[in-house]
């Protein structure tokens, strides 16, 4: 197993935040197979002893959930001004879990829960580009012209969006809605109502329905279940495969046109994308 920093393995065994394990560090009260621990340092829990003021951390067993978030949920694991959060999803007596990635409280649908940090580091990582999956409906008809914006990118105040891969669009001209399926490889915050408030067409509903490989599927919302083994191999062998994408090269003729380097990047963002 690849080593952990040794803080984050101390907050994943729920006995400090982070922070704290930090202070606890640089104090000298943390021990790595009877040495005293410095900061910055990586462990493999499965192969060294840590030790806190002389008593050994036990890590828990790696859980994965599968939520299906419901409007008015937060996506973090408690609230300084109590709000309810997706936690409330899970059984109580779990092992100490986290959302990967969040959703807005008004944003529903998919969240993984876990404590395995390896793994989500590896699903949130933005030069990784692993894709979510979204339902959504917004206000107006959306013609070619913002589809294509969608997948070219969207200069947002906090910069350019990376290009995004629309799927599946279903105009209604008696309600003047349009649906779609949007598949993203960043997550900024609501960044997705923000690209589509940037071209006219406010969103009305969205909903999560995949992360990487792991579908929603049928689960209802604010329910929750335990990844099948199926699911927790395919999403593995997932997160194993994501590599950094290669930087962006300019023609050297100097003759490609945007369009065809914009095709270019829609087709990268969604090379991955089950059928």
């Amino acid at each position: 197993m690849r080593g952990i920093r040794l803080q984050r393995l101390l907050a994943e065994a729920g006995i400090c935040s982070r922070r704290e394990a930090e202070r606890w560090i640089e104090a000298g009260r943390v021990r790595v197979d009877g040495e005293i621990a410095s900061l910055g340092r990586s462990v493999d829990p499965d192969r060294e002893s840590v030790e806190v003021d002389g008593r050994r951390i036990v890590r828990d067993p790696l859980v994965y959930w599968i939520a299906n978030k419901p409007r008015g949920l937060l996506s973090t694991r408690s609230d300084p001004q109590g709000r309810p959060t997706v936690l409330a999803l899970v059984p109580p007596g779990l092992p100490r879990v986290y959302p990967v990635g969040r959703l807005d409280s008004d944003t529903e649908g998919l969240v993984l829960l876990t404590n395995d940090g390896a793994l989500a580091h590896r699903l949130l990582h933005p030069s990784l580009g692993n894709e979510r999956e979204y339902r959504v409906l917004v206000r107006g008809l959306v013609e070619g012209a913002a589809l294509r914006r969608l997948a070219t990118g969207i200069r947002l105040d906090d910069g350019p969006t990376a290009p995004a891969h629309v799927l599946r669009v279903r105009r209604d001209a008696g309600r003047g809605t349009t649906r779609f399926d949007l598949v993203m490889i960043e997550g900024r915050k609501r960044q997705i109502r923000r690209m589509l408030s940037a071209l006219g067409h406010p969103v009305i509903d969205l909903v999560r329905t995949r992360m990487g490989t792991l579908r929603l599927g049928a689960l209802s919302p604010g329910s929750a279940r335990p990844l099948d083994e199926g699911e927790l191999l395919r999403l593995r062998r997932h997160a194993a495969r994501l590599v950094p994408a290669a930087p962006r090269r300019e023609p050297r003729s100097g003759t490609e046109s945007p369009r065809r380097r914009a095709k270019g990047r829609v087709r990268a963002a969604s090379r991955d994308l089950p059928r």
